[in-house]
């Protein structure tokens, strides 16, 4: 014979509870322990959803859910687990696809108001970036490498240095001439 069913249900512990509705299946068993934590839950689920009356759907959908899952499970702390299957279920249901918003697209809302083709001014800079690169090509090669190194690369003069082997003064040296030799470069092509 089975002591727990001869104990009323209003004085059974959380462990009583589950121990008899797994060996019962008896949903008496699972809703006096649920009715003592329906409005953690609710809690829960209110804080998530932010919407009273879909908090006490979620309340009726948990007390299902855990039909199944509390049979599933060894439950020693079962307020504390409520608690994460109640916070499970909410975030579970907001992730869900019929939850996703989508709106349609507008380009009223592009962070860029420049028309998508390029302008006079967009087709200046690719020209300079386009000279740039050529002004590069025609340094000396010692200043080639230590400009691509320094600003391209973002190397600073000790890597540079462990790269080429070259010391840390002529690195600087050879930066300095590259500037002022892609600066002449380019003051060429403005006045040419």
């Amino acid at each position: 014979m089975n002591f727990i069913t001869n104990i009323s249900t209003n004085q059974q512990t959380d462990k009583e509870l589950i121990v008899a509705f797994k060996q019962s299946s008896d949903i008496k068993f699972l809703s006096r322990l649920y009715q003592r934590y329906m409005d953690l839950v609710f809690g829960v689920c209110l804080k998530y959803f932010k919407d009273t009356e879909r908090s006490k759907d979620a309340v009726m959908d948990i007390f299902e859910e855990l039909h199944v899952k509390l049979k599933l499970h060894e439950v020693d702390n079962f307020k504390g687990w409520l608690h994460v299957l109640a916070r499970n279920y909410c975030l579970m249901q907001l992730r869900s696809p019929k939850n996703m918003k989508t709106t349609g697209f507008n380009a009223d809302f592009m962070q860029s108001g420049q028309p998508l083709h390029l302008s006079g001014e967009a087709l200046e800079k690719e020209e300079n970036f386009k000279h740039l690169e050529a002004c590069i090509e025609s340094l000396p090669a010692d200043q080639k490498q230590s400009i691509e190194l320094f600003y391209l690369q973002k190397k600073c003069y000790k890597e540079i240095a462990a790269i080429t082997g070259f010391e840390w003064n002529k690195i600087r040296s050879f930066i300095q001439n590259g500037k002022r030799n892609l600066k002449l470069c380019m003051q060429e092509k403005t006045v040419g």
